[in-house]
């Protein structure tokens, strides 16, 4: 394989990966968290190993 080939083969799956996600899920603005919370009163959530538990 050349390099050419495989970054064109790479590119297309990314161009599919990201059309399907597209495809399975339209994006919603109102429903979407805040890319930069900073601030904002929202508590973070998701994981964090260091963090104790309530």
């Amino acid at each position: 394989m050349t390099r050419r080939f495989t970054a064109t083969l790479a590119i297309v799956g990314l161009f599919l990966l990201v059309g399907f996600d597209l495809m399975s899920a339209p994006p919603n603005p109102y429903h979407a968290p805040p890319a930069l919370a900073l601030g904002s009163g929202i508590a973070a959530s998701g994981g964090f190993c260091g963090a104790l538990p309530d």
